[in-house]
C-alpha cells in the first residue's frame, strides 16, 4: 500500500475493536471525524 498524501480520501477497511468485533470506517463516514493511531512496534523490544 502506497502513503496517502494529505486530504486524499482513506481506503475502506475493518478492524477488530477491543471487544473482538469488527468496525469498518465506512460506520463512521460523514458522520464524525476519525484518528486512527497505529504504534507498529508498541509494546515490543524493537
Amino acid at each position: 500500500m502506497k502513503l496517502l498524501q494529505p486530504g486524499t480520501e482513506a481506503p475502506q477497511f475493518s478492524l477488530p475493536n477491543q471487544h473482538g468485533s469488527q468496525v469498518s470506517l465506512a460506520e463512521f463516514q460523514g458522520s464524525q471525524p476519525v484518528v486512527l493511531i497505529y504504534y507498529p512496534k508498541d509494546a515490543t523490544g524493537g
